[in-house]
Order: C-alpha cells, then structure tokens, then sequence
C-alpha cells in the first residue's frame, strides 16, 4: 500500500527543522561570543555574589604601577587573616581605589583578575589538598609613580584635580583628586567619611566625577565651531576690547577688566579675551555649537571603565542673548570633568583621532608571565586633522604669547588653554589648565583644575609646568 504524501506538511516540517537548527546555532554563536567578550564584565558587576567565592579560594592580587612598583598588595598572618595594604597610603587613593566597605578604582575595574590564579597546576593541586589559597594575579597599571606624585604635590593642600595621559596611547598615567582619604584607615575613619556633617567630599574622585564649568577652556570648542562656519576666512576676525563687551542690557567682563585692544582670533584666544568670545559665539549658529559639542563628547556616555560623570551641554536653538553670550565662554549650565577635559585635549593632540582612555596594561601571574595584555584602541575622530592642527595654532599661542606664559621654556614646546571659570559671585574662581607637549609631536597631556584658585594661568598651569618638567627631564 502506497504511504500518503502530504507535500504542504512536509513543508512545514522542513521549515520547522531549519528554525530549530538556526536557533541552535544562533545560541552557539552567542555563548562563543559571551565567553570571549562579555563572561568578564558580567562577573566583574558589582551585583554578582560570585566574585564572594572566587575570595574563598584565592588571594587577592597586587596591583603595581607601570614600572613594577606596589600600589595595593594582601598580607596575610600566621592565622589566615588577610589584610589589603596600600603602600602610597593617600597618593593613589582615588585612582587605584579600595576594595572594602565596597570597591572603587582599579579595586573594581580589575577586581576579576586580581581574584583569578594563574599559578600552575601542580601548585594548584597541592594548595587545593593543603587547603590553602592560590596567590591571585597581579594587575600592572599603566600608572606613573613619579607623575603621580609630582601631581599630587604641586597640588597640595588645594581641592581639584589633576589628570596625566598619553595622546597616542590614551594611557592614564597620573589621576591625583583632592581632598583625598586614606585607604589603610578607610574602615576606621568610614563613619566620618560619609557623615551628613562632613562637605569635603573626600570619597569623591574629582578627576572623573567632578562637575566643573569649563570657563575659557571652553573656548577650544567656540573655537572650532567658528572655524566650521567659517572655514576660508576665520583668520579675519576682529573684535575691540575695552575690558567689558556691552549688548544690551547685559555685559561680560573679561578677567579682571584687563582691555586687550584690537584682538584677531588668535590674539583673543592667547589672551582669552571673554568679550570677544561672547561677540563671537552670537555669530554662531546654535544648532551647530550644540552638535559640536556632542561630537566632543558632551552629554553622552565617555568610554570610559571607570565610574565617572556624563559632561552637560545645555544651549540649543532658541536660546536667549545671556546664555549665549554665557555659553560662548564657557559659563551659563555647561560642566565637565577634567578626564573629559584631557580628552578633548587628547584629541587634539592626536590629529583629532580620540584613544580610549585605559588604566591596565597588562595582567601576570605570580610568576611573572602575562596572562592578558590590553592594547590601545581608537574611539574615533572627533575633529579632523586640519582642524587639530588649526586648534594647536591657536593652543601654542596661549603659551608663546598670551595666558599661559608659565608654560615658556627652551627644554620644549608646550600647548594649551587656561579658564577662570567663575561658580560663585561670593568665590574665587576655579583654576583650569589643559595642554600638552611638545607641540609639534604631542607625548603627553595634562588636564588641571584648582578649586577656588582665581587665575588658570598662575594657579593651574605652573602645575602642569611640573609636570611637563619631569616628563621630558627623564
């Protein structure tokens, strides 16, 4: 007897295999994926109680700055008790972190290395019989001992903040934040640390988290929105400074009512001239300084691996004459960080291609031998390159013949910008410096702030000067 052929179900049939198998290989695909790209990061949350375990079973490894010195190490006594130490006690306090009452800085960022052992196996068996614990890997930080310190030093006892990075690389080599805290007495001091009573905000890392008005670093980004609306004949700007630019009803005073005289861009950029700046973000079109902004990284998400805050950028269309003119010179609603800051820079430094910012550089086991190197990764182009170069102008400039005069050296050529940025009438203004050498061939760029600090050329560039000092003496 002839079997009954149904061609439509058989169909079906067909259909249904083909679905499953896709499905199949579709969840093959993305378990590969998950275990090569993603199983760290989800093991490394903060929410996942597995990492608990991993502490069961393994001594927490060390991390050490970019020449092999001990930022954090575990000692363990004769009773099995583990204590986390922090050589550098509050030198390296923000960026490297803690890793109790909670984990911040590299203590978090790295925290699945430093609980994974790389011993090998025999050692691994013999501990798991002796019932003792895997020496953890050691995470190697792209962090400068020397920078780090000079930073921290020329710093003070002022608040703000100060960040060290390559342009080429995108490696952090310096984060300083202060007020700071001591790691080695975290828990001890932790009530008063977090108490309603204490403003210092020492927990803070003011490097990535601090929320500042640019003031006239700011002028970098009016800068080159006026150069892309004017690409063939932005040189030709003028403006006349008598010390105060008057529209309407309203006035903005350059620092200290200085009246720079007959200004071309360059010269108001160098001497930061904050009539000029208001004049010439009226010039601008709204729409464009915001897309601008955005293309510079403001109010988006940085990529970045540690915790940070988003940088604002307010003004659109519509905008009236005072927050235009506010705006223009980096005052009204717009903050940022100084990390956002030195990216900027960065980008600028580097032909207008952004690195993304990173903090380890390689992970060794207790032996010595490397477990996972991590290399440098461009974000993408912020700018291009004649506009980097036209920036660097007017950035050198600043240096040779306007503000930052602290930063005129035959050792190298150095470039930059200095803000006042003004956030309280009763309060001197914040202290901003961001720049980089040498100018011609960028090696490293720094980003200060000093809270409080009035002028950017006499408070916060005489940092980086220090810093650009060290760099290139060694």
């Amino acid at each position: 007897m002839k079997a009954n052929q149904n061609p439509k179900a058989n169909r079906h049939i067909l259909l249904l295999t083909y679905g499953v198998v896709g499905l199949f290989i579709g969840l093959a695909v993305y378990f590969g994926y998950f275990l090569s790209v993603k199983s760290e990061n989800v093991i490394n949350n903060s929410y996942n109680a597995r990492l608990d375990s991993f502490a069961d079973r393994v001594v927490r490894g060390e991390i050490r700055s970019s020449d092999g010195r001990v930022l954090a190490r575990t000692e363990v006594d004769g009773e099995g008790k583990e204590t986390r130490v922090y050589p550098y006690d509050s030198l390296f306090a923000h960026v490297v972190g803690y890793s109790s009452n909670g984990k911040t800085g590299l203590e978090a960022l790295s925290n699945f290395y430093l609980l994974t052992s790389h011993v090998n196996l025999v050692e691994q068996a013999v501990n798991e019989v002796s019932g003792i614990k895997n020496q953890g890997d050691h995470v190697i930080s792209t962090l400068d001992v020397d920078l780090q310190k000079a930073a921290y030093d020329a710093l003070g006892n002022r608040r703000g903040a100060v960040v060290v990075m390559e342009p080429g690389t995108g490696k952090i080599l310096a984060m300083v934040s202060k007020p700071d805290y001591n790691p080695n007495t975290l828990q001890a001091d932790w009530a008063g640390l977090i108490s309603e009573e204490n403003t210092s905000g020492q927990l803070l890392n003011r490097a990535a988290q601090g929320l500042y008005p640019p003031g006239s670093t700011f002028k970098m980004v009016t800068a080159l929105e006026y150069m892309r609306e004017n690409p063939d004949n932005y040189k030709d700007y003028t403006f006349d400074c008598d010390g105060i630019y008057e529209n309407g009803d309203y006035a903005i005073k350059c620092y200290h009512e200085t009246a720079h005289g007959h200004q071309n861009l360059q010269q108001a950029f160098a001497n930061s001239c904050n009539g000029a700046f208001a004049s010439l973000g009226l010039l601008l079109n709204p729409s464009g300084l915001r897309t601008t902004a955005d293309q510079l990284l403001f109010n988006i998400e940085l990529p970045l691996s540690i915790a940070y805050s988003k940088s604002s950028y307010i003004m659109g269309p519509g905008a009236d004459t005072w927050q235009v003119l506010q705006t223009s010179i980096g005052q009204g609603q717009t903050q940022i960080t100084p990390l956002h800051n030195a990216m900027i820079t960065a980008a600028i430094a580097n032909g207008g291609t952004l690195m993304r910012p990173y903090f380890v550089d390689h992970v060794e086991n207790s032996g010595g031998n490397v477990i996972k190197k991590f290399m440098p990764h461009s974000f993408g182009n912020l700018m291009t390159a004649e506009e980097s170069s036209a920036l660097t102008e007017l950035m050198r400039s600043v240096v040779t013949e306007g503000t930052g005069s602290a930063l005129r050296t035959d050792a190298y050529t150095a470039a930059g910008k200095t803000g006042s940025a003004e956030f309280d009438k009763e309060k001197e203004t914040h202290a901003w410096f961001v720049g980089f050498a040498p100018a011609e061939a960028p090696q490293i760029v720094v980003s200060v702030i000093v809270e409080e600090g009035g002028s950017g050329g006499q408070a916060a560039a005489p940092i980086a000067r220090t810093l650009f000092d060290l760099y290139f003496s060694r």
